[in-house]
């Protein structure tokens, strides 16, 4: 995260170090940066993908560009675009001219610029006051990932950035992957709160060759693996016959996967049985965070390749055992 280059000196203290960020792992909690998109809503970010926040710079235009993109701009020698929140999301116009706020976000192994009508504050949330939405395929809420309250009782709408990505740039494509021989007996249970995601990792399980099951979100997740550990142990079943992996998203409502991996580290029924981080927070930092509570592997979205490569040899040595 580049504090150095924040040009607003209103913002200065806005993004202070990673490190100081990293002590929020395993306490379920996260922080927000506020952002308005010149709505009666106020949105927002986990700060974790902004790598700084400044006065929106000259932006070339270029033809040709997805719907929401306004152009590009140099950022010390990276060329990179530059999308409006407020078009994207079908919410207005870009805000307009010079002075206006960007946010320099990274994530998924992609740096972009987002454009929006002011940036507010950074707040620090628990995890389990935030919720899930209603389900909106439509309209400006099906970006939405997320929504938590603050103290004076007004709704913060989290954006799902992995769906403007996939929605403005398209999905990342899921190539040729070698299947696992005899994978048939394999089971994988993984959570995310994206739906792109879900339906990523999906493809890249199915043509693994493995079964799998999945959650939405880290409670959710928690509930459904507790209760596969009660049945298996109850029947006198080994678990690990029936889970051979276990993929968890960082950010989610409700519980994050710090937490969630935690919990099943530290519960003797899932003993032996592999915990991978798959998350769009992709710097060393959240490695460590991930390591810090136990993850056995950690890859960041989405590559499949990636992904594949890194399930496959975690799911043969289950074979072996």
């Amino acid at each position: 995260m580049n504090t150095n280059a924040i040009a607003n000196p209103a913002n200065n203290s806005l993004l202070d170090t990673v490190d100081a960020r990293t002590k929020l792992a395993g306490s379920n909690r996260m922080e927000i940066l506020l952002f308005e998109l010149g709505t009666h809503e106020t949105f927002g970010i986990n700060v974790f993908k902004v790598r700084e926040v400044s006065k929106t710079p000259v932006i070339t235009k270029t033809p040709n560009m997805p719907a929401g993109v306004e152009g590009l701009i140099s950022l010390r020698g990276n060329v990179i675009p530059v999308v409006s929140l407020s078009r994207a999301m079908g919410l207005g116009d870009a805000p307009a001219g010079l002075g206006q706020s960007m946010m320099v976000t990274e994530y998924s192994k992609r740096t972009l610029g987002f454009l929006v009508h002011g940036v507010d504050r950074i707040i620090r949330v628990d995890w389990d006051k935030v919720r899930a939405p209603e389900a909106v395929t439509s309209g400006a809420h099906a970006y939405i990932t997320a929504i938590t309250e603050l103290p004076d009782g007004k709704l913060v709408s989290i954006v799902d950035v992995e769906q403007i990505m996939a929605n403005t740039f398209g999905e990342a494509l899921v190539g040729q992957i070698e299947p696992i021989r005899d994978a048939h007996d394999l089971n994988v249970f993984f959570v995310d709160d994206s739906a792109v995601a879900r339906k990523k990792i999906a493809e890249v399980l199915d043509k693994l060759g493995v079964k799998h099951k999945h959650a939405q979100n880290g409670m959710e997740a928690w509930t459904r693996l507790v209760g596969m550990a009660a049945a298996a142990q109850q029947s006198g079943r080994d678990l690990l016959d029936e889970l051979n992996l276990i993929l968890v998203d960082a950010e989610m409502p409700e519980m994050d996967g710090y937490v969630l991996t935690k919990n099943i580290k530290s519960d003797a029924r899932f003993n032996g049985i592999p915990v991978v981080m798959h998350s769009s927070l992709s710097s060393e930092a959240n490695r460590a965070m991930g390591k810090s509570v136990g993850v056995d592997q950690y890859v960041a979205k989405f590559d499949a390749d990636a992904l594949a490569d890194t399930l496959r040899p975690l799911l043969l040595k289950s074979q072996r055992d």
